[in-house]
């Protein structure tokens, strides 16, 4: 036997993080050649009260998955899975590993494996590459990944690892020489298995079935299910889980012998894949896992780690329904968008525009058309970049423009004009050259088109009812498809207008022109000023008080300017010289305030003690502990969200239900990008706030509608 060989140390083999310890590691008796055992895998150290995850996680969790990158030749099989135990976690429980534990995989070298030389070496070896996730949880649960590299002498037995590998090869479960027999009964399984050993016979074997969502793993042997023996037979009645989410023909499962009853050298679990037979009872609707928070956390790994890579991340299944239905939903919740207060203002523009043009029907169906064309095509621009920039890998949702610093300070400028303008400050016609003007007598239907840009840009914070879903639907549909649901819904928030223009029974219900006109259009300025007091509180959740304020001083500077422009002759030069100058430099001092991005913790003393900052670890520890958990998703720069929040979750009565159900909120602020709450979204078939979301343990989730009432969330908490 030649001498063994030594493992190469390269940097990369070993990944650490405060939870675990994490090794590639190899071991190869017979050297590198066809036919020889072959063995690689991840060795994970977990911190004291930490665990990582069996290949059927339990009530919660995720396994451990690897992904191989291998020389030509070679090919990695499964992981040969250690027998877990079992892990309480409050009322669920988990099958998992603590301490240290091995995860081997066997490698298959074929017979045309061609061993690459090493440069300079003198000796051949080949790379091992190990891209591996796992979720690492005590209370809480961390998504962990690591990249590792190995190089893998080709020749004589590398036995670094030999005690490691051994000990991972006598967890592993013995196959059973009969397979069993499993028997559906009502909403329990009985369970018959032969041939086990003597060493095992008359102990209280530990029960573990590879299909997730099956039994009711929390269950304890004695209390909830029995189990017993005649001779070499064990048999055992477990109950079914209350949200099953599989009925197998066949039932692979593992029985293990009790920690204190295993013997060095002797086997300590069996494995069989039992047939099935009995008629299963009706599945409940499949659950989430233990929680859409903690799916969204991994969602949004996976998705970090995709954008990293260059390839998109894969999407959640699509929602249930026809995309005929989808599409109805999308027109109606288009239509529904203008009630929503955020789209006021330019509303109330558009029927001084109509009541401007009385008894020109031409005009109102050329007005009509054109402020459709604007709505439809900024909609589809604006679906179609946030499609194409999560295809990429960036984690977005509707409304992710005003998630930008940036884009909320512009806005709030462009208000600001508008406003200034409709109370008289300046005429565009005495602020923009000539030629412009003349070109705006010509082809009005330009302003047309640009309000319904417009209207789009500061509706698109908002969710109606129906919206929701059909954006969520959209997500996982081809561009195509998902293009022509945002057209739709487009077409529902042009469609009063459009209508207007080509039913003159509508037109005639509008106000014949008059002197009113002229006090409404001052009136419609402060509607608009009032968007600019809201899009500062925005910034000022984004970017701190320091943020806000800084806006607010531009805006002012802005103002001046603008006056300073309607002025006459030198003085206007002369003012206006001046006022450009003080805001360069006041924006040069102090303008980068306005597009910094506050830490969450530093706005956190804003937040009433009762909600508590959502995050995927609490959840799962909420919910791992047996509590109901209600999730507020929401922004500061959704109007729909503010409105709930202070009719609804401010409501006395509403308070007093959750506490009475001990129920635990928790608000998930999206007002900064948050690629984890973007993933929850999606994970709910949203893509956009509003979303309310209760939560029960054991339970499907309960998704509530956009418009929040009093009574829907009384209802949904008197079921509790």
């Amino acid at each position: 036997m030649p001498a063994a060989a030594q493992l190469s140390s390269k940097p990369g083999a070993v990944v650490t993080t405060p939870h675990v310890r994490a090794e590639l590691v190899a071991h190869a008796p017979e050297g590198v050649m066809p036919g020889a055992p072959v063995w690689v895998g991840l060795q994970i150290a977990h911190q004291p009260e930490w665990h990582t995850y069996w290949k059927n996680a339990g009530d919660s969790g995720l396994p451990t998955e690897l992904n191989w990158t291998l020389p030509p030749g070679v090919a990695a099989g499964e992981i040969a899975w250690p027998v877990p135990k079992k892990i309480p976690v409050g009322t669920l429980a988990n099958y998992g590993y603590e301490g240290t534990v091995l995860l081997p995989v066997p490698l298959e070298v074929s017979s045309n494996f061609k061993p690459p030389l090493a440069l300079g070496a003198g000796a051949s070896s080949m790379d091992i590459r190990l891209k591996a996730t796992w979720l690492v949880c005590r209370k809480e649960c961390i998504p962990e990944e690591g990249e590792f590299t190995l190089a893998l002498p080709l020749q004589g037995s590398t036995a670094l690892h030999k005690a490691d590998f051994d000990a991972a090869q006598a967890a592993q479960p013995q196959p059973l020489a009969k397979a069993g027999a499993v028997e559906v009964d009502g909403n329990k399984l009985q369970v018959r298995l032969e041939g086990l050993p003597a060493a095992a016979q008359g102990k209280t074997l530990g029960f573990f079935p590879e299909t997730p969502e099956l039994i009711r793993t929390a269950a304890e042997s004695g209390k909830d299910w029995t189990q017993s023996w005649q001779g070499s037979t064990w048999t055992a009645t477990l109950p079914l889980a209350d949200q099953r989410s599989a009925s197998p023909t066949t039932l692979p499962l593992v029985v293990a012998l009790a920690e204190p009853d295993r013997q060095p050298g002797q086997p300590v679990a069996w494995r069989s894949e039992a047939p099935v037979s009995g008629t299963w009872p009706a599945a409940a609707a499949p659950r989430a896992e233990v929680s859409p928070a903690l799916q969204a956390a991994l969602a949004a790994n996976a998705a970090a780690n995709s954008a990293a890579s260059g390839s998109p991340t894969a999407l959640p299944p699509q929602p249930a329904g026809t995309f005929a239905v989808a599409l109805l939903g999308a027109l109606l919740g288009g239509l529904l968008l203008n009630l929503m207060p955020c789209v006021f203002p330019i509303l109330a523009i558009k029927v001084l525009g109509f009541a401007r043009q009385a008894g020109n029907r031409s005009a109102h169906r050329t007005a009509g058309l054109a402020y459709t064309a604007g709505v439809m095509l900024s909609f589809l621009a604006l679906g179609g970049a946030m499609l194409a920039l999560r295809a990429a890998g960036a984690q977005l949702g509707w409304g992710f423009q005003l998630q930008s610093p940036a884009v909320v300070a512009a806005l709030a400028a462009l208000f600001t004009l508008m406003g200034l303008n409709l109370v008289g400050v300046f005429e565009f016609g005495r602020a923009a050259p000539s030629s412009l003007c003349s070109a705006q007598a010509r082809h009005p239907i330009a302003n047309d088109f640009l309000s319904g840009v417009l209207a789009v840009v500061i509706a698109s914070p908002c969710t109606a009812p129906f919206m929701g879903a059909s954006l969520g639907f959209a997500i996982g549909l081809p561009a195509t498809q998902a293009l022509l649901l945002f057209a739709a819904l487009g077409l529902g928030l042009a469609l009063p207008y459009l209508v207007a223009g080509f039913v003159p029974a509508v037109a005639r219900l509008l106000p014949k022109p008059g002197p009113w006109m002229g006090t409404l259009r001052r009136l419609l300025a402060f509607p608009m000023f009032a968007t600019v007091a809201w899009l500062v509180w925005v910034l000022g959740q984004q970017s701190g008080i320091d943020g806000a304020g800084t806006l607010l001083a531009l805006l002012v500077c802005m103002a001046a300017i603008v006056w300073a422009l309607t002025l006459r002759g030198r003085t206007r030069l002369v003012i206006a010289t001046v006022l450009v100058a003080f805001t360069a430099v006041l924006t040069a001092a102090i303008g980068r305030n306005v597009l910094q991005t506050v830490e969450p913790a530093k706005l956190a003393s804003n937040t009433s003690q009762r909600w508590q900052p959502w995050s995927a670890a609490r959840v799962t520890e909420l919910t791992g502990a047996g509590q109901p958990v209600f999730i507020d998703f929401t922004a500061a720069w959704c109007v729909t969200c503010q409105y709930n929040k202070k009719a609804t979750l401010a409501d006395a009565d509403v308070l007093a239900d959750f506490d009475s159900k001990k129920v635990a909120m928790l608000r998930a602020d999206w007002t900064r990008r948050d690629p984890a709450i973007t993933a929850a979204l999606t994970s709910l078939g949203r893509s956009g706030v509003p979303l309310y979301v209760l939560q029960v343990p054991g339970k499907p989730p309960i998704v509530l509608t956009e418009i929040l009432g009093k009574n829907e969330v009384r209802a949904a908490l008197a079921s509790l």
